[in-house]
């Protein structure tokens, strides 16, 4: 934490640190969210674990990756206009089913051991085109279900909320697994969680009232990218981090790591997918009773550094107990740059765009992480694991450098909660 210290302000006025939660609405929101959350990375680590013991090649763990992203990209300014256009509650609540449904299909086709990895891509394909249109929805309802003053701190728990799902979907995960022997049972329990963040997204009472009044098109559509080009504080941010996590994602190489390098097994496995996760808890947790951050550009900018020289490490780590030690490190700096992401992205954008806006933002985001893991399946088989590793943390110093160049706004950004559209 004394990394963050030069960069608080101590004399800034704070809502209390649970403000958000006095909320009804935000309470079920978050619950939901949680077990989507928690749901989707129990799938992703019983996915990955079963997918490299049938193929034992990391370039299909690649695909799992490039499997959800492409549809976010091929449907991203639909679904912003469908959020900017229709109740968000009601975009989730279809989503939310369409998730239910797609996760009991491979549950199904685990269970009757069919050995069809294209039936498996072709579910997460669906899967995908679910999460491209329930991402922007969900993060531009947030401003509705509280207050103004604590919407800051409603993004911080949300971003706290994210990465206790990240700690506890990946733990639970790689027990049952372990246990269980197989992806079924992990599947079983991941479609029961799917169904009851459904059923807690049914109970919000919030609704939308149309926001987007004019037809869909062409304009419309791309207003959400004209919006973040111009923009150029919220493009260097989002850019910033596509281009560095794209290139240092570790993330999708766990399972090999675990199996072959380390060789602790699905249990193992589950511990790595969690490391990082409870670094970011932590750090998200404290930034949310910290004082507010006063020299917001730059903190992230050293952040994301910190980011890229964990990766190296844990690349070339043989030992397991430092490895989840690199991976907590690489948790917390990457929590920094999602809360002044997360939060700057939010406040920076009219209420009648947020859809929009967030729906590119989330692009950036899945571009980041699952076209970050087909990166690393493809550079993984053909460089080798840890070269691949390493060549990426090595990229994300060369991206700060580069954009600390590049983007004079971002170090000059001081306080989050400044609107300046």
């Amino acid at each position: 934490m004394g990394l963050l210290y030069p960069f608080m302000s101590h004399d800034a006025q704070a809502p209390h640190p649970r403000a958000a939660f006095r909320h009804r609405d935000f309470r079920y929101f978050i619950s939901a969210r949680f077990l989507a959350l928690t749901s989707h990375q129990m799938m992703n680590v019983a996915l990955g674990q079963w997918i490299y013991e049938w193929t034992r090649d990391p370039i299909y763990l690649g695909y799992v990756g490039l499997a959800l992203f492409l549809p976010k990209m091929a449907f991203t300014v639909f679904a912003g206009h469908t959020a900017d256009r229709y109740d968000r509650r009601r975009v989730i609540l279809v989503c939310r089913g369409l998730q239910f449904l797609g996760v009991a299909s491979l549950a199904l086709l685990a269970g009757t051991q069919l050995n069809a990895l294209w039936g498996v891509y072709l579910v997460l394909f669906l899967l995908g085109v679910a999460h491209a249109f329930d991402g922007p929805a969900s993060q531009a309802i947030v401003p509705q279900l509280v207050p103004a003053p604590v919407f800051s701190n409603a993004v911080k728990w949300n971003s706290s909320t994210m990465q206790i799902a990240f700690i506890a979907g990946p733990a639970v995960a790689g027990w049952i697994y372990a246990m269980s022997g197989g992806p079924e049972t992990v599947l079983t329990v991941v479609v029961a969680m799917r169904l009851a963040s459904f059923l807690l997204v049914a109970l919000i009472r919030n609704r939308t009232e149309r926001l987007e009044a004019s037809l869909m098109t062409l304009k419309t559509l791309l207003a959400g990218i004209r919006f973040v080009w111009d923009k150029k504080i919220i493009l260097g941010t989002i850019s910033l981090d596509l281009f560095a996590v794209l290139l240092g994602g570790a993330i999708a190489l766990l399972p090999v790591y675990a199996n072959d390098i380390l060789k602790v097994g699905a249990s193992g496995l589950g511990m790595l997918r969690a490391a990082p996760a409870i670094g970011a808890a932590l750090m998200a947790i404290a930034l949310a009773y910290l004082p507010p951050l006063k020299r917001a550009g730059e903190t992230m900018l050293a952040c994301v550094a910190l980011f890229g020289v964990a990766t190296i490490l844990f690349g070339i780590s043989k030992n397991f107990h430092f490895s989840l030690a690199c991976l907590f490190v690489l948790g917390a700096a990457d929590m920094v740059s999602v809360v002044i992401r997360g939060v700057l992205v939010q406040v920076q954008t009219p209420h009648e765009m947020r859809g929009r806006v967030s729906a590119v933002n989330l692009v950036f985001i899945g571009a980041s992480n699952e076209l970050g893991e087909f990166e690393s399946g493809l550079t993984a088989s053909w460089f080798g694991t840890v070269p691949a590793v390493l060549i990426g943390g090595l990229g994300t110093l060369a991206v700060v450098g580069v954009w600390y160049r590049l983007f004079p706004e971002i170090r000059r950004f001081k306080r989050l909660e400044e609107p300046m559209y």
